[in-house]
């Protein structure tokens, strides 16, 4: 979506004050012009203005754009050729109308490819009173010729997610100013369910009209009952006089207030990790890549990424009650997932309920040419994404400045971070506001790259590295998978450099220069691509060997809590689910599972099964065996220490015995544990003395 009232209104007024043509208007008209802003296809688009009524071509008021190869009739047809029409990227005044005052007027846009790609600004005496941004093979805009009010502010938007926790909450809410003078005072006024109005007049404000602006309410909502509550908020006078169009002051949200996610992961110390399958191949999961649950965690959907391939391009499964008796799965695709969404490697949400995926291809064009490819911002709303948004498919926005993008992590609203397999950096993407389902600009896209000496990833370009921004402190942890590290930059540091040469127009494209960073994890991963966290503690998964690390990041110096087998290597990203637990992908075995936890007792040991230990004490290896009634199919064998820390993880020799090299473990008293089937069948201790 074009951001005109934002971004573009100086530049608009200081075209129309200062341009030469200009319309000598009567009684009962006014001077109405448009503005026409074209995205990277200019030659593509055709309009024209007539009374509202009148079909496209009939008593025409005025045209612009390419009326030679287009016209009225000429959507989607992909005729047009640059030889005619408008210049890509730009900004065309069209010659200003005298309109008459109360008639309503209709805008036909034709696009010829079907994409989409104008957007229209009508200044009316001086004024832009109204956008419509072009989509698809075009449409129609009414609109009445009316002089803008001097204090009118419309709401648009309810800033407070649609889930928070119990506590104090900030209200914050998204405005225009549609009138014609500066904003210095307003009185926001909030409710919550209906109830008492909470009122508060916000001055020192400065706010030009036709201007985007947000505001805090200065009295927090506080809460402490979960629950579904509807948010209002509005502007009720400007500069002490009333708003002079209630028909848009309001704006309504409704909001979840739940529990956050628990962090209950040093239970999984002591425990034996079972792992439980969520999704297989039955329910279209193929060579997964991540993972990631909507930010409204009491919907418990967990939305998994799968690779597919570069030309077909990226496809998610939704699961919506994920792990529950309830569950169901929807397989998706989006129309133009060819390039917004090739090769993915990573998925992940926004609070504001988008969520972006990062391309592990090098060119998402395909056609050989210089690598267009970047992140792409989706919406989650079903009745936009993955459906017909014109002929750039469901996507919001896309930035194209790292090829192999093999990672992503959210910071706020539509910001992210990637890492960059082309590049071999780390960056900082911006979309800022969303340009719109399958439209083009991305003119306001901020990038920063973080340089890292000795950064490199997968060359293969199969392994992601995936990474998370602690909201709490702004570390970024970032597994690098080729050098069997985590390195972490702190975001709070840091100076924009030089400039960057983009491949396509945006706002900031820069490095950033003198910020902080260090290599926090160097011993004990082997392929780590999986990263989450919850608080203070941190989980890494090894593509590897299948297994998670927990650590303990309270300090600068993590300390390893137990190592969680998962049984199978082809791990990739891991999640800490709503309920605490963790979740993963395996891109080899085509699942996605839960790692859930069994106490050892007594009562759960087979006593019609013996465990030999052989010998013990054990002094540089150790045969186990097992003999016994019982089924050998899915046998696996178990050391842990006296802290519950798993240190080794076998399959049994044909359902039988395993031998097992104790040299490199210290001496001590450990313990064997023989499952079967996710169920503990024999248990003992086993002495190690060097």
């Amino acid at each position: 979506m074009k951001k005109p009232f934002t971004y573009l209104i100086a530049g608009i007024l200081a075209l129309f004050f200062s341009g030469t043509s200009y319309a000598q208007c009567g009684v009962g008209e006014l001077e109405v012009e448009i503005i026409i802003h074209t995205d990277d296809w200019g030659y593509e688009c055709y309009w024209q203005l007539t009374l509202t009524g009148d079909n496209c071509g009939t008593n025409t008021l005025i045209e612009g754009g390419n009326s030679i190869q287009i016209g009225c009739s000429g959507g989607g047809d992909q005729e047009a050729t640059t030889a005619q029409g408008y210049d890509d990227n730009v900004t065309v005044a069209a010659d200003p109308l005298c309109l008459v005052i109360g008639n309503s007027y209709t805008l036909h846009y034709i696009d010829d490819y079907g994409d989409g790609g104008a957007d229209f600004e009508f200044l009316i005496a001086g004024f832009p009173v109204h956008e419509y941004i072009g989509a698809g093979q075009g449409g129609t805009f009414n609109f009445i010729v009316e002089e803008a009010p001097p204090f009118d502010v419309e709401a648009l938007k309810v800033e407070t997610y649609s889930y928070v926790n119990a506590g104090s909450i900030p209200i914050s809410g998204h405005f225009l100013n549609r009138g014609t003078e500066v904003i210095t005072e307003v009185e926001f006024i909030y409710t919550i369910d209906g109830g008492a109005p909470v009122s508060a007049t916000i001055g020192g404000l400065s706010i030009e009209p036709f201007n985007e602006f947000e505001l805090i309410h200065p009295t927090t909502w506080d809460e402490t009952v979960n629950g579904e509550y509807e948010i209002t908020i509005q502007i009720s006078s400007i500069n002490g006089n009333a708003d002079e169009n209630p028909a848009d002051d309001v704006a309504e949200r409704m909001s979840t207030m739940g529990p956050p996610i628990p962090n209950i992961l040093d239970e999984y110390i002591g425990f034996i990790p079972l792992t439980e399958l969520i999704a297989g191949s039955g329910e279209s999961i193929s060579h997964p890549r991540d993972l990631d649950f909507h930010p409204v965690l009491t919907r418990n959907e967990l939305w998994v990424v799968l690779k597919s391939t570069e030309d077909i391009g990226g496809q998610t499964v939704k699961i919506s009650n994920a792990g529950e008796a309830n569950q169901t799965e929807l397989w998706q695709q989006d129309g133009n997932a060819w390039h917004f969404m090739s090769l993915p490697t990573g998925l992940a949400f926004s609070e504001n309920e988008n969520f972006a995926t990062s391309p592990g291809v090098f060119d998402a064009n395909h056609d050989g040419g210089m690598p267009f490819t970047g992140p792409t911002l989706w919406s989650s709303d079903p009745l936009i994404y993955a459906q017909e948004s014109g002929g750039n498919g469901s996507h919001l926005d896309m930035l194209h400045e790292s090829p192999y993008s093999m990672g992503i992590a959210h910071e706020a609203d539509n910001k992210f971070w990637v890492t960059c397999g082309d590049h071999n950096e780390i960056m900082s993407y911006d979309f800022q506001e969303d340009h719109g389902p399958g439209n083009s600009d991305h003119s306001d896209g901020i990038v920063y790259k973080y340089h890292i000496p000795g950064y490199n990833e997968d060359a293969t370009h199969e392994v992601p590295d995936h990474l998370v921004f602690d909201k709490n402190t702004g570390w970024l942890y970032v597994c690098n998978s080729q050098q069997n590290r985590v390195i972490r930059v702190n975001t709070n540091t840091g100076t924009p450099g030089a400039d960057e040469t983009p491949h396509e127009p945006i706002a900031v494209y820069q490095h950033m220069d003198n910020f902080e960073w260090e290599i926090f994890i160097d011993a004990g991963l082997d392929e780590p691509t999986g990263i989450d966290m919850v608080e203070d503690r941190l989980i890494v998964s090894n593509y590897a060997t299948g297994d998670i690390n927990l650590y303990d990041v309270s300090t600068n110096t993590p300390i390893l809590l137990t190592t969680i087998p998962t049984g199978n290597n082809g791990i990739m990203g891991v999640k800490i689910g709503p309920d605490g637990l963790i979740w993963y992908v395996n891109s080899i075995t085509n699942e996605v599972r839960r790692v859930t936890m069994a106490p050892v007792s007594i009562d759960e040991i087979n006593t019609n099964v013996a465990l030999s230990i052989s010998p013990n004490p054990a002094l540089t290896s150790v045969t186990i065996g097992i003999s016994g009634m019982w089924n050998p199919s899915q046998l696996e064998m178990l050391v842990m220490d006296m802290t519950g820390r798993v240190i080794a993880r076998d399959r049994m020799l044909n359902g039988r015995s395993t031998r097992l090299d104790v040299t490199a473990l210290a001496n001590g008293v450990y313990s064997v544990t023989i499952i079967s089937d996710q169920n503990v069948i024999a248990q003992e201790q086993l002495v190690i003395q060097h």
